[in-house]
């Protein structure tokens, strides 16, 4: 308990505004709760409308400077951010088991991964490129060049409290624009610790503001208002993003949005059975199921059908549930009750309508929100677990006989973000995977999240794409100057 008290001794608690912290308006102040232990770790500065106009403020007044910033030094800067990421790896993983849950094992992988987004955009900052060319008919030449877009806000969940971060905070640096970053009144924690790690980076000051708060629609209803605003990028559910949209339409401001998904995880009979079941478990369970990209239905070939749910619900039942402080845990808690009580429902749903509960299927006695790895089998299409996304350790399973029966299906959704499929025929892969309506799709592989790759979806789960090098596109403006 003492590293733990330690810890939470130092954590920043103020509003990281123009380089350093200083207190919300009028002090105000929330809780950051322990979803293990439902206890309280810190008590973080609340930020009011008042906050963030004085951010944006501060973001209009850096932006010149910063865009006109060279872009090597921008570039050394996101890659010094990313070396005292790395070397704090043990405290950013201990914040974020305390505030979110996920076993430390698992958040200390997103320190790795959430950092990698800071490495790769100190790359492309200085890879940032136009063209010059004589004009088609001859009457002159061509300048194409690509300007920062301005300053930026920021709006990022709380399942993954460092990455969702630093995969827009990453892009929108290198590229030239100044930003202010709302993270989740749920784990506000690791971003006031990255707060730290900027301004020890010689980040200037205004080009970065946190501004944790209860009250988001407060803080961010003003900003989108606000014509000094020029983008705004948002990870979360459909639902909110609705709301940012019409938000952001008055100033027409650049907007990309990764919004809520409903994975399907398609098993064909020919797949490699030991390959699918250790491909379901990671893109079930990475992060307690908390995740867009989870795998939420599975859909498998019936003639291989019970062999999976057996072999699965078997893998599921062997996880280890508890702290994710402790040793040895593989399961942690969910977020919130209020989450909880939403996985509890659509299981409920789920069995009211016909489902079998394999192995879990029952809450957990707190303290603490925990749920155990549940598998559901022969879950009938009017279950609402096929069609709402349920951010936790829930496998439903449904069968199909055909290849159009399984298209069909992964398909009958509003949302488009991520799918999977296992099938040893390449050429069924790539037919099949090129049928999905999904923004990404793993093929023979259950993590399909790459700094490298373009991450995002279509339909009702976003628009734009995050990383890759795609990911800065965003957060470019390309301006023509036509030359004699």
């Amino acid at each position: 308990m003492s590293r733990i008290s330690d810890f939470l001794a130092t954590v920043p608690v103020d509003l990281w505004r123009g380089g350093t912290q200083v207190p919300a308006t009028g002090g105000r102040t929330f809780d950051v709760v322990n979803p293990a232990t439902e206890e309280t770790l810190v008590s973080i500065a609340d930020a009011s409308p008042a906050d963030g106009l004085q951010a944006l403020s501060d973001a209009a007044a850096a932006q010149a400077g910063w865009a006109s910033t060279a872009p090597r030094v921008r570039a050394e800067i996101l890659r010094r951010a990313w070396e005292l990421l790395i070397e704090r790896t043990d405290d950013f993983a201990l914040a974020m088991t305390l505030e979110m849950g996920k076993p430390l094992a698992e958040s200390a992988g997103e320190v790795t991964y959430g950092g990698e987004f800071l490495r790769w955009n100190s790359e492309e900052a200085a890879r940032i490129n136009g063209r010059y060319t004589q004009s088609p008919g001859g009457t002159g030449r061509i300048l194409v060049s690509r300007m920062p877009v301005g300053p930026c806000l920021a709006i990022t969940p709380w399942n993954f409290p460092l990455a969702m971060g630093t995969r827009k905070i990453g892009p929108a640096l290198a590229a030239g624009c100044t930003m202010l970053l709302k993270p989740a009144a749920e784990t506000p924690i690791t971003m006031q610790l990255l707060g730290q790690v900027f301004a020890d980076a010689g980040l200037p000051a205004g080009v970065l503001s946190i501004l944790p708060t209860t009250d988001a629609a407060g803080l961010t209803d003003p900003l989108l208002a606000d014509p000094r605003l020029r983008k705004i990028t948002f990870t979360g559910s459909t639902g909110v993003g609705r709301h940012l949209l019409a938000g952001a339409a008055p100033h027409v401001l650049r907007t990309s949005m990764e919004l809520g998904g409903n994975a399907p995880f398609l098993v064909f009979d020919d797949a490699d059975m030991d390959a699918a079941i250790d491909g379901a478990m990671a893109a079930k369970m990475r992060n307690i199921g908390e995740a867009c990209t989870a795998a939420n239905r599975f859909h498998v070939q019936n003639s291989v059908r019970d062999e999976f749910t057996r072999r699965l619900a078997d893998r599921m039942s062997q996880l280890a549930i508890g702290n994710g402080v402790d040793d040895g845990v593989q399961v942690g808690p969910l977020i919130t009750d209020k989450q909880r009580n939403t996985v509890m429902e659509l299981v409920a749903d789920a069995v009211d309508k016909g489902a079998t509960v394999i192995t879990g299927g029952k809450p957990i006695e707190g303290p603490g929100h925990f749920y155990p790895p549940t598998v559901l089998a022969d879950v009938t299409p009017d279950a609402r677990i096929l069609r709402e996304e349920v951010f936790g350790p829930v496998a439903a399973i449904a069968g199909f006989d055909t290849e159009e029966q399984a298209i069909s299906a992964a398909n009958d959704t509003e949302f488009g973000l991520a799918a999977y499929l296992y099938s040893q025929s390449l050429d069924r892969a790539l037919r099949v995977g090129e049928a999905l309506e999904s923004g990404m799709v793993g093929i023979n592989r259950g993590v399909i999240s790459d700094v490298g790759a373009p991450f995002g979806g279509v339909k009702e789960s976003g628009l734009g794409r995050e990383a890759g090098s795609e990911g800065i596109d965003e957060y470019l403006e390309t301006k023509y100057l036509a030359l004699p």
